[in-house]
């Protein structure tokens, strides 16, 4: 996308229909193994679903959806038995690293057991996923047929089958979201309402998303759209204003000594390291992200921000999805602004995105019925310019700047959606999304730091991470394997 701003070329309609179609499905996937696989079992107590009863899971299932996915007391019992042979054996694979019993765990057996199903079901249902997006992209992760100026995907887009292969994945996975994903996260809603109603994980309170998913040749109209609010100010959502970003390194290992706007930064380490007692050089340096800011402010991305941002709007789509859901937990709309909350938000946008992609398919199938074939657009590299990519990758606003000079990249630079959330304290000391959602969160067991995990997966981050949690008396590092 920067490429093709830089160039001054636009993909054809059908390229940009089937980014979108790819995007979508990415979409449902990512979020589909976030929840279950990477952050569910923050909410999740698996050793108390073996003393789950089985009829009355079924019971609690049906309460939240009248036709649950995959719900039977033979099948709940069955689960049992898979999980409990692990348990048993005392290698619990990926379900060893926990705190099982923590007394932050609020779901009763007989949800932990429901949930935990859906775990299994969702190795399935994400592996669907990501064939839909092969079929256009050619491998999943990783797609290979996205070029500048459209896409290569030309035979697979006129073949019948491959577009019935995707249809019919879409509606496979689209079964999951509706019976199992939504009705899950209504049920975590239900034991946690507590913690959402604390604005526990709440964070930083301003609002960034750069717009998502192009609904017409123009790029401004948007499935998700673009925007800032500010200080939780929903009533006067901003206009995004490109110009108003930059990224600092105060606190980060990099050279630099102000904030820069991407096009003119640079990224040049410069690792300070600890001194002789492991502890951090003085009041300086820490972190290999850099501190992104919009207006000199911190802002979260990702999901919460485009339901935030499109709530605040007063989006057709987004608004009656956030306030449906709103209304089946019976929370107001502050609950937004915790981790429960940034929870929710992404099952809310896996429905949302899930709901257009048979929409996308039948405008593609229009088009070429016109006589329109067309996947990419000739372009050519200028002598000099410059241009920028703005989107909405799954965990967020994601940005791409690049300078041409004599035809060669002068700069480049990327400000990806972990960055925004990771990012470090900035010169004006203020804290990065990640650190202000953890101020004033308590611990039920000091050494089990289950709280701290629960908020900071729920952001998605990108890269491997640790808590170090240092002892003001003994100075002892405690380290915590968490993924």
């Amino acid at each position: 996308m920067a490429c093709e701003d830089a160039f001054g070329v636009t993909p054809p309609p059908n390229a940009r229909i089937i980014r979108n179609l790819m995007q979508g499905m990415w979409y449902l996937g990512d979020h589909i193994m976030h929840f279950y696989h990477l952050h569910g079992l923050d909410w999740v107590d698996v050793v108390s679903a073996l003393s789950a009863d089985p009829k009355k899971a079924v019971e609690l299932a049906k309460s939240v959806h009248a036709n649950p996915y995959n719900c039977s007391e033979t099948g709940y019992k069955a689960v049992q038995e898979r999980i409990g042979k692990f348990v048993k054996s005392g290698r619990l694979g990926p379900f060893a690293n926990a705190y099982w019993g923590n007394p932050s765990f609020k779901l009763p057996p007989e949800a932990n057991l429901v949930i935990l199903s859906h775990y299994l079901d969702a190795l399935k249902v994400s592996q669907v996923a990501a064939q839909g997006q092969a079929i256009f992209g050619g491998k999943n992760p990783h797609p290979q047929s996205l070029v500048v100026g459209g896409v290569t995907s030309v035979l697979d887009m006129m073949n019948p089958n491959r577009l019935g292969e995707y249809l019919f994945r879409i509606k496979e996975v689209q079964d999951f979201v509706e019976r199992a994903y939504i009705p899950d996260v209504l049920l975590a809603a239900r034991y946690y309402k507590d913690e959402g109603l604390a604005g526990i994980g709440g964070g930083v309170k301003n609002y960034l998303a750069y717009g998502g998913f192009a609904l017409d040749d123009g790029y401004q109209n948007l499935l998700f759209p673009r925007g800032v609010v500010t200080n939780r100010d929903m009533a006067h959502p901003q206009k995004l204003d490109e110009e108003k970003i930059t990224e600092g390194v105060t606190h980060s290992w990099y050279e630099g000594d102000k904030p820069l706007h991407p096009y003119n930064e640079t990224t040049l380490p410069k690792y300070t390291g600890y001194d002789n007692n492991g502890n951090l050089k003085g009041n300086e340096k820490y972190s290999w992200c850099k501190a992104p800011r919009y207006n000199d402010e911190p802002c979260e991305v990702g999901p919460l921000a485009r339901m935030i941002v499109g709530y605040a709007l007063g989006d057709k789509r987004i608004k009656p999805l956030v306030e449906s859901t709103l209304n089946a937990t019976g929370l107001p709309a502050t609950v937004l602004f915790s981790t429960l909350g940034r929870t929710a938000a992404r099952a809310i946008e896996t429905k949302l995105v899930g709901e257009q992609l048979e929409g996308w398919v039948n405008e593609l199938v229009a088009n070429m019925k016109k006589g329109d074939y067309r996947t990419w657009t000739q372009c050519t590299v200028p002598k000099e310019g410059k241009g920028r990519g703005m989107t909405e990758p799954p965990r967020g606003a994601l940005g791409h700047w690049i300078r041409i000079e004599d035809h060669k990249i002068a700069n480049y630079q990327a400000v990806v959606p972990s960055t925004w959330n990771c990012s470090p304290r900035d010169a004006m000391n203020k804290r990065g999304p990640y650190e202000e959602s953890l101020i004033g969160t308590k611990l039920a067991k000091v050494d089990q730091p289950l709280e701290i995990i629960r908020t900071i997966h729920s952001f998605d981050p990108c890269m491997a991470c640790a808590v170090h949690v240092i002892d003001p008396q003994t100075r002892e590092i405690h380290k915590f394997r968490i993924a």
